[in-house]
């Protein structure tokens, strides 16, 4: 039970310290909020400490996924209701 502990803590100084470099490197600043720039920052916690070893992640292109153009479906027609 006690190398949970470890490792949670562990994990838990590993951000702790990526978030310091996000800080140091002004990518918590108000700046454009946009999919690169919330991606860098993450990419920047997980690494952590590599950020201090010379890692340097950038996020610079992110596509997200678009609706749907499917038309809506009748969910009372779906379910077996009669619109009375």
């Amino acid at each position: 039970m006690r190398g949970g502990g470890l490792l949670s803590a562990l994990v838990v100084v590993w951000l702790v310290i990526g978030v310091i470099a996000a800080f140091q490197r002004d990518y918590l600043k108000n700046t454009d909020q946009n999919c690169a720039s919330l991606g860098t920052i993450a990419v920047t916690v997980i690494a952590g400490p590599l950020n201090y070893a010379g890692v340097n992640p950038k996020v610079t292109e992110c596509h997200l996924p678009q609706p749907s153009s499917m038309p809506a479906m009748d969910i009372n027609h779906r379910i077996g209701m009669e619109a009375s």
